[in-house]
């Protein structure tokens, strides 16, 4: 791949790393590029240019996707920050998104849901959002 080739697929994952994480996306790429600058174009490059852009999925079920794997990794309550804002930027409510925080403790255990749960919390009082009420 020449430098061209590379250069278009990071600015076209960067566009789809905006439209999808906003800000929050784009800080996390700025924070990496001076201690490792191939991974920062990697997330970008390959995470959203190669496959957040494939169309057999729409984002917000992505996001859903995203949510369930960062739950059950554990310890990537920074991630799941990015990823439930994301999540509302692409047309989650905070009720679904604790709804599928809920759905994981049954899979990954109430340890990682709990984790997760306090990390959509920020966010939602960050934005604004609470309370939420799930039931």
């Amino acid at each position: 791949m020449d430098a061209d080739d590379r250069r278009e697929r990071f600015d076209r994952g960067m566009e789809v790393l905006a439209r999808i994480d906003g800000e929050a996306g784009e800080r996390v790429v700025a924070a990496l590029s001076d201690v490792s600058p191939e991974l920062a174009h990697q997330i970008a490059a390959w995470g959203f240019a190669e496959i957040y852009s494939r169309p057999q999925l729409v984002p917000r079920d992505r996001q859903l996707v995203t949510l369930g794997m960062l739950t059950a990794l554990g310890g990537c309550e920074p991630e799941l920050e990015v990823h439930v804002n994301a999540a509302l930027n692409v047309g989650l409510t905070p009720q679904q998104i604790v709804e599928a925080l809920l759905h994981a403790a049954a899979y990954c255990g109430f340890p990682r849901a709990i984790n997760a749960t306090l990390a959509a919390k920020r966010v939602f009082a960050e934005r604004g959002l609470l309370p939420v009420r799930d039931g």
